[in-house]
């Protein structure tokens, strides 16, 4: 039985950062994925596949974990790249790429 720590990003479906910053620990998959025939649904007898549970913080996902006697990996959060982008660059005399309309 193991298990990874992550923090999940954002969806893409968000442009701030609400509801992020929290931290999730989902157990690893033990048997693979099976598809039903008749239906084409995919299932799985595995019962831990489908817990997730989330902590405030890395460090309560950690003490639980080794609490638990569970083995665990952290994946760390990647940081965001930002580009500042000015909208006036759009209609730059010098531009590199050619205007297309």
């Amino acid at each position: 039985m193991s298990a990874r720590i992550f923090s999940p990003a954002k969806t893409a479906m968000q442009s701030g950062k609400a509801k992020t910053g929290h931290w999730v620990l989902e157990f690893d998959a033990e048997k693979p994925k099976k598809i039903d025939p008749l239906m084409g649904y995919t299932s799985s007898g595995d019962m831990r596949s489908q817990i997730r549970l989330t902590f405030e913080t890395r460090e309560e996902a950690v003490a639980y974990a080794e609490k638990e006697g569970i083995a665990f990996r952290v994946q760390e959060p990647k940081e965001a790249k930002r580009r500042q982008i000015s909208y006036s660059d759009n209609f730059r005399y010098d531009r590199r790429t050619p205007w297309t309309h």
